[in-house]
């Protein structure tokens, strides 16, 4: 089983002005790929190459390979890329039961929000920040290079459920944004799809 990288459910210039055409193109068809063709090329012909990404997160503290670190690089590269894109989209209103339970967590959805801007600013170098499920609340948390809450603490630290994801890496905001990395944080805002993140509470 490879790896595929997987097309964006929409056009690159669709979330325009607020992530622009070119850096979407470069960060999906380079980056991604390039995460995907290095888990396809570290996993072949091993006992793991017919896991799900989800499934070999799940057990990655299992996984013993000589080049386990770069594994967890570029298979961490590929689900969190993966899940970034399914969670944007243009035109979505929070409501319902997520904004119940950010409130209940937070207070409200604009102190959540500096929180969230807050820790996205201050996290240094490469990573991402995410609201995440723990058992009945939620939390924000970061995580660095493309480590990812599925892994379990052990591996990156932190657990969690991923409900939305924002990524910090230079590639994701540069081109447009180049060191201005809270306008491309209060951006995303603009670009978060609360529908798929309202979903992914309730799974």
């Amino acid at each position: 089983m490879s790896y595929i990288l997987p097309s964006l459910p929409y056009a690159y210039n669709a979330l325009e002005p607020f992530f622009d055409e070119k850096t979407m193109q470069i960060h999906h068809t380079k980056h991604h790929q390039n995460y995907v063709n290095n888990t396809n090329s570290i996993l072949e012909n091993t006992p793991f190459s017919a896991l799900s990404i989800d499934e070999l997160l799940s057990i990655f503290n299992e996984i013993t390979l000589e080049n386990k670190n770069a594994l967890r690089n570029n298979a961490g590269g590929h689900i969190n890329h993966s899940f970034f894109w399914q969670t944007l989209k243009l035109g979505t209103i929070l409501n319902s039961d997520l904004k119940t339970e950010i409130e209940k967590n937070f207070g409200a959805v604009e102190l959540f929000k500096n929180k969230f801007e807050e820790i996205a600013l201050n996290h240094f170098g490469s990573g991402w920040i995410w609201l995440v499920k723990q058992d009945k609340s939620l939390s924000i948390v970061s995580t660095i290079n493309q480590d990812n809450p599925l892994m379990g603490t052990l591996i990156s630290n932190v657990s969690g459920y991923p409900i939305i994801g924002l990524d910090v890496w230079e590639h994701a905001y540069y081109l447009k944004y180049q060191n201005r990395r809270l306008d491309y944080i209060k951006a995303f805002w603009s670009v978060v799809n609360w529908d798929e993140a309202s979903n992914r509470l309730q799974k």
